[in-house]
């Protein structure tokens, strides 16, 4: 038991310590610093064992270890994910004031928000108080409210009611409120980024350059715009690595007749043609004559863009689809596809079931040949492969963006 003179001690001891700090703020600049610290040795040699200056025709594809291994992941998330504009969402989501929708990119809870002022907003998705998420799903709210102890934030990230601190002291409110993220968008989509302090003023003018780079015109005129009314979402889990489900996209059609026969029978594959810019590659594929039954669904010609890291945008006939491939960890991943449709056919429920229907068969298709993929990348069996260097440059392409933000 503690004697009086050693309770005496101890108040004293109490008396001489500082008071409170006062917070310290929270940047983007302090989370970079971080994210550059020296990659661990185990996912810097996976890094090294892929060599992008080798010509794509002596070129062997990365080792097996860049889709399975848990440290090579987390390297993704800090140098790949968190720099540089994301794609997060659609506008359709936050077409009204008070709309929101909600996400996650490996470590990082994120609300994008429209307020009453119809001003676009993005937050990491936390309270100040003791960090519990604020708002679920998406929806409408005039105000985010924590459902653990009633901190209320308003849509333009300010804190307005922080509940019972009477007696707190070297508290100002106006030093607690949500941490923004800066926010953009390019026609249609909404797009994140993370490592930027700098969230005042309209960012939307240059954001497709730094973006899509040299793309963006050649995107921008071929129908990927905002005249495309949103139809539906569907998301996949798949058990298989996010770089599993880009590649399959990326193999300039190579994979088609083998996998998906009532897709190839609407396109002619011998027009495959693959463009590469500097963040972005293109393929695009004419269709076959109008007898072909896919032909109403797939138009003349369909174009496929992938936006390096991880968004693909397809745009064939009247509609208009857009993949999110999503890391939920080395070897899982969420798709999320959105639908958009021209404006004339919104009223056609047939046609819509039956494109819907079209696609779906494709995926599973897709989803069956990405599983198998992963699994044989944790054979023992597999380390490397080559290219097929008639129709994989844009997946080459890919692999070279990914080892110039892993080896920096």
């Amino acid at each position: 038991m503690a004697t009086g003179r050693s309770l005496a001690a101890l108040s004293s001891s109490r008396a001489a310590r500082p008071g409170p700090l006062r917070p310290v703020a929270w940047t983007p600049r302090a989370v970079s610093a971080a994210r550059a610290a020296p990659a661990p040795d185990h996912a810097r040699r996976l890094v090294a064992e892929f060599d992008p200056a080798v010509p794509l025709e002596a070129a062997v594809t990365p080792p097996s270890g860049w889709y399975t291994d848990a440290e090579f992941l987390q390297l993704e998330f800090d140098r790949v994910f968190l720099l540089g504009w994301q794609a997060v969402g659609h506008i359709w989501q936050v077409k009204n004031p008070n709309d929101f929708f909600t996400g996650r990119l490996g470590n990082v809870e994120f609300v994008i928000c429209r307020d009453a002022s119809r001003n676009l907003h993005a937050f990491h998705n936390v309270c100040r108080h003791h960090a519990s998420l604020l708002a679920c799903e998406s929806g409408q709210k005039t105000c985010f409210q924590c459902p653990y102890h009633g901190w209320t934030y308003g849509l333009d990230g300010s804190l307005l009611k922080a509940t019972r601190i009477s007696g707190i002291k070297k508290f100002n409110k106006n030093d607690f409120g949500l941490v923004p993220i800066k926010v953009a968008t390019w026609g249609p989509f909404v797009l994140a980024r993370f490592d930027d302090e700098s969230t005042e003023g309209d960012v939307s003018d240059v954001v497709g350059d730094e973006w899509l780079g040299s793309a963006s015109e050649l995107l921008s005129t071929n129908g990927i715009d905002t005249s495309l009314p949103h139809i539906c979402r569907r998301e996949y889990i798949i058990n298989c690595n996010w770089k599993v489900f880009c590649d399959n996209y990326l193999d300039g059609g190579y994979h088609v007749p083998y996998a998906h026969g009532a897709l190839a029978s609407g396109l002619q594959l011998q027009s495959y043609e693959t463009f590469t810019y500097e963040r972005v590659s293109v393929q695009r594929c004419e269709s076959t004559p109008s007898g072909s039954e896919d032909f109403e669904r797939l138009g003349t010609k369909a174009l496929y863009a992938f936006i390096y890291p991880n968004f693909m945008i397809n745009r064939y006939g009247p509609w208009m689809d857009t993949n999110l491939a999503v890391p939920l960890g080395s070897t899982k991943c969420k798709v999320v596809f959105d639908y958009f449709l021209d404006k004339s056919l919104l009223d056609d429920q047939n046609f819509i079931e039956r494109s819907l229907k079209d696609s779906e068969q494709v995926q599973m298709e897709d989803i069956a040949l990405c599983e198998g993929v992963q699994r044989g990348l944790e054979s023992p069996a597999y380390s490397i492969g080559r290219y097929a260097p008639s129709v994989e440059m844009a997946m080459h392409h890919f692999h070279s963006l990914l080892h110039t933000n892993l080896s920096g």
